[in-house]
């Protein structure tokens, strides 16, 4: 009778247990103004089951415990607990935070901090901005956002470089300008994979530009250089550390997100179309005449008339019916992600698979992506928890463009006579097989030819492992263990097909320009202990220590050779000679660094770091140094009593970051292995001078900044005022001959910056069903170079190929650098312009024209929600920098210009003389080029959205959809103010340092529409 009362008993209580596990909830979270807070998360208290809310605010919860209580919370709002009792639906609305000004931030060594504690400038981006109207490199997705940072795309197609600059240029290095990237904790490899240059080039993209937008959760941007001390060397240039999404508690969530993307090219040019095709007032009269002249628009008032072309046709002399931004394709972008997330146990995983198939506006051209991540982190025990984040990449272009000089390049049709069709040089090559040349020049390749016969394919495989213990010996001491590995296996297969007009006969079969790979790889291990305690009631310590092995790894083995013995058979088994290459490089820092955060009744903060590097690059005696910071923050509103004040801080900061050569092998002989003769090895000196003086280059910067909270949070101002100096800056330098080496490195540089940074935020309407977010930031940037060598002369940097060796860039000592030079007319004493015997203007003196930079930058965001619409726009600008245009300088040359239209019937005269406009036109361009320097600045519409949110409760009876998010997107949608005429002044082709403010011989810009869905699946 027991045994069965036992049996019954227990079969009453498992129902009543059912009945407890089948308790569902619902409801709907929103802010203390009744904006649905999507993300937020619902938990059940003591257990990992929890949800997050949708689009809508909304939520489901199915319970687990017989007493549920459930805790409330997001980011910037006070956590609230309730206790369910008989209660199936609970509404939220919480409460802000302002105590902790709505925000924690991540900062270095992937430590979150309270934003009031902070003494620096830190700005956070989160990924929802970064995934709608979305760049192929996702760094491209900042402009405009942060205050300090400027962000220029490369016109190179999918996959370019981001020539990003933080608070300006911090050395006068030559090398990388891009700030540090830091995924979860640990430094990635951002290095530049190739570049174009004056004689040509590909630009072989960045390191950022391999991740996918979809799987980060924040962006922060670390600006001044107490933000990233604790990172070395490699933070002079400011850190952006980037925060992966991880996987939520409770049951699966899984997210479809595709995106849609169509892009067009933009003619930018405003070119004249009143005469056209020929030289010296006349149309071609012949073939020959035609061929040589197609990219010469010193001809004749266009009349209709008949004429002759270079293929002996005949065409209407007359604007052609086809422009040469026609013969661009549509290209095209599609993105699909999935992405799957669950708790599982004490922990959460999340993974995402994500295709990425981008067809360039060059024909035939285009990049494809696959990428897998995972992240994961599970508490083995109370106190251990073990977290792990993997990332692979595999990333294969097509045709990748080549850009600058005429050889190999798609863009040079954009110089064609108005007259002249490029329909007529389709396919780009003859029945044999032969390039069809179409101009004077057999190096301005057929656009068609190279599209549609040219080879070159690089490709990339890369694998990013992050593996992060922590063990946590109380609530508030810890000790970290990190171990984070970056390898990238890329391939390179590059030809010069046969048929290729500028090779020589011996070569008309074509070469293999290169077929190879390399390697590179990065490992970082780092360990921290980390304690905080209070020493009273009112004073806090937070402190840790750490030490950090960097090890960077590059290996590349090629072959290369010609002619191929059959056309089209491109392999290294059918040249006739053949060569070898091989590099390898090997560098090392070892670093030690503290924090200590001192805290005083939370309203006054002072942190101290310092960090102790050993370089490998640098000469044994001299390769360590040590770099402090210190910084304060000061929160006054609670002294003020004012109202209208909701929050208020000061900070102060000075630090200082040291670097370390590019090179890995500078402080030493290396003598070159030649070829035999006779059976006598033979081999070579370095014509490089080491410097065995050679010790760590410093950057200081001093910071003040002021953070103010108004009108309960509505209105804020984010003021920061910088002023940073580079000491003893390591670059290249060149010698006389006559001392036995040609060139070397020397420490003399030095640069400073001058900046004040200002964010603007305010929410001026928020009603039950309509809020308005917007934010204006504005950078002002002085630049000043204060050293070079020596002997204080121009340092020269780089030119395109319109100019070469008569105008370049350069650093000059007293100047704001990089500073453009070219020559300047000659002038008589009254000012007026010299021309000489034949009314040609004289080359004056070599000056400067203008810096590359800009003096002031920024954006204005503006945000607006109407129930489940959503209309975000992006306005962004640039004022104060000149480029160094090779369009405007063949332009005149050529007589594209509109600018050569006067004097075209009669002449110029001058000093009594007349001219004929061509050699007027084309000596003073040759003559005077800093007549082919331009305006750089632009107002740009550079992002729009427009999304609307299905309601959640239409998918109540759905069986597998639990919301869906449609959004409209534009990018890059127009450039709405401008001074230069025929370019848009953020083209380039190059993606360093030396070619910062140099244009020409470009892919056009583009602009592109599309669509964005995001499915939340049940």
């Amino acid at each position: 009778m027991n045994v069965k009362v036992k049996y019954i008993l227990g079969f009453v209580t498992l129902l009543f247990m059912q009945g407890v596990v089948a308790q569902t909830i619902t409801g709907t979270v929103t802010d203390n103004t009744g904006v649905p807070l999507p993300g937020a998360n619902v938990i059940e208290k003591g257990t990992t089951n929890g949800a997050s809310t949708d689009f809508d605010g909304n939520y489901t919860l199915e319970l687990t415990t017989s007493d549920p209580v459930i805790t409330f919370s997001s980011l910037g709002f006070l956590s609230k607990d309730v206790t369910v009792g008989g209660q199936t639906v609970i509404n939220m609305k919480m409460e802000e935070d302002a105590q902790q000004l709505g925000e924690v931030v991540v900062t270095a060594l992937g430590i979150t901090k309270d934003q009031r504690k902070l003494g620096y400038s830190v700005t956070e981006v989160a990924g929802d901005g970064l995934t709608q109207a979305r760049e192929t490199n996702v760094a491209n997705g900042l402009v405009g956002k942060v205050s300090g940072l400027s962000i220029k795309q490369t016109n190179s197609g999918p996959g370019g470089t981001a020539k990003i600059l933080l608070r300006g240029l911090s050395s006068a290095n030559t090398g990388s300008t891009s700030p540090l990237f830091v995924i979860d904790g640990v430094p990635m490899d951002n290095t530049q994979r190739g570049s174009a240059g004056e004689w040509g080039g590909s630009d072989g993209g960045d390191g950022i530009g391999n991740l996918n937008p979809d799987d980060i959760e924040s962006m922060t941007v670390l600006k001044g250089q107490s933000a990233s001390a604790l990172y070395g060397s490699r933070a002079s240039n400011g850190v952006i550390m980037v925060t992966t999404k991880k996987g939520s508690k409770g049951d699966y969530s899984i997210t479809l997100n595709s995106n849609f993307q169509v892009e067009k090219a933009m003619d930018l040019t405003d070119f004249q179309s009143v005469y056209g095709q020929g030289i010296n007032g006349l149309k071609p009269g012949s073939a020959a005449i035609a061929q040589a002249t197609n990219r010469r628009s010193w001809g004749a008032r266009l009349d209709g008339s008949d004429v002759l072309g270079y293929d002996g046709n005949t065409y209407s002399y007359s604007k052609a019916g086809n422009s040469y931004i026609d013969f661009y394709d549509t290209g095209n972008t599609f993105t699909n992600t999935l992405s799957v997330s669950k708790g599982v146990g004490d922990g959460s995983f999340r993974l995402s698979l994500s295709n990425l198939n981008s067809e360039s506006i060059v024909p035939n051209s285009g990049l494809d992506r696959i990428t897998v991540n995972l992240t994961a982190d599970q508490n083995i025990t109370d106190k251990l928890n073990v977290s792990a984040t993997v990332n692979y990449t595999d990333e294969r272009y097509d045709n990748q463009p080549f850009l600058s000089d005429g050889p190999k390049n798609p863009t040079n049709f954009y110089l064609l006579a108005p007259n002249v069709d490029h329909t007529i040089f389709a396919p780009g090559f003859d029945e044999n097989g032969q390039e069809i040349i179409f101009s004077d020049d057999a190096y301005a390749t057929n656009p068609y030819f190279i599209t549609n016969q040219g080879v070159n394919d690089p490709t990339r495989k890369r694998f990013i492992s992050i593996l992060s213990s922590k063990y946590s010996f109380t609530d508030n001491t810890y000790a970290l263990l990190r171990l984070g590995n970056d390898t990238s296996n890329d391939t390179f297969f590059s030809v010069d097909p046969y048929g290729l007009a500028y090779l020589s006969e011996a070569n008309s079969n074509g070469n293999l320009s290169g077929k190879g790979q390399s390697t590179r790889s990065e490992l970082n291990i780092d360990g921290i202990f980390g304690t905080n305690f209070n020493i009273t009631e009112d004073f806090e310590v937070d402190a840790l220590a750490g030490a950090t092995l960097r090890r960077n790894k590059y290996q590349t083995v090629g072959v290369s050779g010609g002619p191929f013995i059959f056309p089209y058979l491109y392999s290294p088994l059918n040249v006739v000679n053949i060569g070898r290459s091989y590099d390898y490089e090997e560098k090392e820092v070892q670093s030690g660094y503290y924090s200590f955060d001192f805290s005083y009744k939370n309203f006054l903060t002072v942190t101290t770091t310092g960090r102790y590097d050993v370089y490998s690059t640098l000469p044994e005696n001299n390769n360590s140094i040590f770099t402090p910071s210190v910084t304060t923050s000061f929160i006054f509103d609670d002294f003020l009593n004012i109202d209208a004040l909701s929050f208020g801080k000061l900070r102060a900061s000075y630090a200082v970051t040291s670097g370390e050569p590019g090179s890995a092998y500078g402080t030493s002989f290396y003598y070159t292995a030649g070829n035999s003769i006779n059976g006598v090895a033979t081999g070579s000196s370095p014509s490089d001078l080491p410097n065995l003086a050679l010790k760590p280059f410093t950057l200081d910067e001093f910071e003040v900044g002021l953070n103010l909270k108004m009108f309960n949070n509505k209105l804020g101002l984010d003021l920061a005022y910088f002023v940073k100096t580079s000491h003893d800056e390591i670059y290249n330098a060149n010698y006389s001959a006559a001392s036995g080496f040609n060139k070397g490195v020397v420490a003399t540089g030095s640069l400073q910056n001058k900046g004040l940074e200002v964010l603007l935020t305010g929410s001026p309407v928020t009603t039950e069903n309509f809020s308005w977010n917007s934010s204006f930031n504005f950078t002002y940037l002085k630049n000043e170079v204060l050293q070079t060598d020596t002997d204080n002369n121009p340092l020269t940097l780089g030119t395109n190929r319109a100019v070469v060796g008569a105008a370049t860039t350069a650093m000059v000592v007293g100047e704001a650098g990089p500073q453009i030079r070219a020559y300047d007319y000659a002038y008589n004493d009254d000012g007026s312009i010299q021309y000489d015997s034949e009314g040609l203007p004289v080359r004056g003196e070599l000056k400067s024209f203008g810096q590359v930079l800009p003096k002031f930058y920024g954006g204005f965001n503006n945000d607006f929600s109407y129930k489940n619409f959503n209309l975000a726009f992006l306005v962004d600008f640039n004022y104060g920098n000149k480029v160094l245009s090779a369009t405007e300088y063949y332009a005149r040359f050529n007589g594209l210009s509109k600018a050569t239209l006067v004097g075209r019937e009669n002449g110029l005269t001058n000093d009594g003389v007349t001219v004929d406009a061509q050699t007027y036109y084309q000596n003073e361009i040759q003559r005077i080029n800093s007549k082919s320097v331009v305006d750089g600045d632009f107002i740009k519409l550079r992002q729009v959205t427009l999304g609307y949110s299905f309601p959640s409760e239409m998918f109540d009876n759905v069986k597998f959809f639990e919301g869906i998010r449609v959004s409209l997107v534009a990018r890059n949608l127009a450039i709405l103010w401008r001074k230069a005429e025929n370019i848009d002044p953020e083209s380039s082709f190059g993606s360093t340092v030396n070619f910062l403010g140099i244009e020409g011989g470009s892919l056009p810009s583009s602009r592109s529409l599309g669509l964005n869905v995001n499915f939340k699946i049940k």
